[in-house]
């Protein structure tokens, strides 16, 4: 590996983007995989797990690897794309080592495991060499001290802890999208995700359960207490939260619609009233909507909502009070493009496109994807017979109910490329 690094740190690698002869990225490093034996000898990289397309974690041989500087990895290019599984004498560095309790012989410190550095011998192999060991936070510290000393003088790193923290990997969780996070926690070992998810707070796990498989999203939320397990649902969006119910037990759903916020609940209830796979049933009930004496400023404000989809903030929708779904009549919408050439002083209703076609809630999923396609949208306001706006159809929700069932945990259906290579 020509001018690789003396040391790397594992937790820098996550996310830096994997690349080939070519200078084609083909994935993002996504965590370590070693062979710990004993506590003395340092244990031997045996690859990457990289993410490729469509989300699917695959196994690079780190002789595969041709270099890693900075804010990169180059591979060979020869690949296999079989999806990647954990053997039982392997271990994940970022998964299963960040946060393992630990103590430093030479000092007698104890702490838990803050990183871990590897390194290349001359025989070409990858070892782990040092470990970043963090100290218990001390009186008005946020944060203890940390050590970096040589692995051979750490004891406990291949002692499994029945109650093992999480802390460093939320860490890294947290700097990760949303879908990046989903698809690490899913193939966390059982009693590491059972950390994370209780680690979590509440809105960040409702953005991951958001881009979970169905099967992994009622599995964590049926390991939840009822009580947390709602105010995670109250997280959630109304359309993700209401499909999410609909999979659960019938006493179990209606358990935690109890203990939600009656507002929210009222929400996903109205959500589950339409048929499956309609406008009503896929449709956003919190798009931005506005009075008629709303200003182009005030809508500009609200559409700067960093919570917004790029899709839900393409459009604001104008409406007679009340301004909570079901809403008084839609007078229009109007489009972010077209407000940001208007003066912000000005009345958003002077630049309300009120030509465009609604959809009903009983419309069907190709009606819808016919709709969108007709007119160029993005999204689209959902009416009933009298007019009033019930909520907006997004071209991601589309998507969402157009893919194929539990499209999230599919692999990619395509011949190994490279039949010959396989895990060394």
């Amino acid at each position: 590996m020509s001018t690789a690094p003396s040391r790397v740190f594992a937790a820098r690698l996550v996310g830096l983007p994997i690349f080939d002869p070519q200078g084609d990225q083909v994935g993002k490093v996504r965590d370590l995989v070693v062979a710990l034996r004993t506590e003395v000898s340092q244990p031997r990289v045996l690859g990457i797990v990289a993410e490729v397309f469509g989300r699917r974690r695959i196994f690079v041989p780190m002789t595969r690897v041709t270099n890693i500087d900075s804010g990169h990895v180059y591979s060979t290019g020869l690949i296999n794309m079989r999806r990647f599984q954990q053997r039982s004498t392997e271990t994940l560095v970022i998964g299963q080592l960040l946060d393992r309790g630990v103590r430093i012989r030479s000092t007698g410190v104890a702490g838990t495991v803050f990183d871990v550095g590897m390194e290349q011998l001359r025989n070409r192999d990858w070892v782990l060499s040092r470990v970043a060991v963090q100290e218990p936070a001390k009186g008005f510290r946020r944060r203890g001290q940390t050590h970096v000393v040589e692995w051979d003088d750490v004891e406990g790193l291949t002692r499994r802890e029945e109650s093992q923290p999480a802390t460093q990997l939320i860490h890294a969780l947290n700097e990760m999208r949303p879908a990046d996070a989903a698809s690490m926690i899913h193939d966390l070992p059982p009693e590491r995700r059972t950390a994370v998810i209780a680690a979590l707070d509440d809105e960040r796990l409702a953005d991951v359960l958001e881009e979970l498989p169905e099967e992994d999203q009622v599995e964590i939320l049926e390991h939840l207490d009822s009580e947390r397990a709602a105010d995670v649902l109250e997280e959630m969006s109304a359309d993700d939260a209401a499909d999410l119910i609909a999979d659960l037990p019938p006493e179990t759903a209606a358990r935690l619609l109890e203990l939600m916020q009656p507002e929210e609940a009222e929400d996903v209830r109205r959500l589950m009233s339409y048929v499956e796979n309609t406008a009503g049933a896929m449709m956003t009930p919190e798009p931005v909507i506005l009075g008629p004496d709303a200003t182009v400023a005030d809508a500009l404000a609200q559409v700067r909502n960093p919570d917004l989809t790029p899709s839900l903030a393409a459009l604001v929708y104008v409406c007679r009070q009340p301004l909570e779904p079901p809403t008084g009549k839609l007078l229009g919408v109007a489009h972010i493009q077209r407000l940001l050439r208007e003066p912000p002083s000005s009345l958003v209703a002077g630049a309300l496109d009120d030509s465009m076609a609604s959809l009903r809630p009983e419309a069907t999923i190709d009606q819808v994807a016919a709709h969108l396609a007709t007119y160029n949208l993005v999204a689209a306001p959902v009416v009933d017979e009298n007019g009033h706006l019930l909520g907006a159809v997004t071209v991601d929700d589309l998507l969402d109910h157009m893919l194929p069932e539990n499209w999230r945990d599919q692999a990619i259906r395509s011949t190994d490329p490279h039949p010959g290579v396989r895990r060394g």
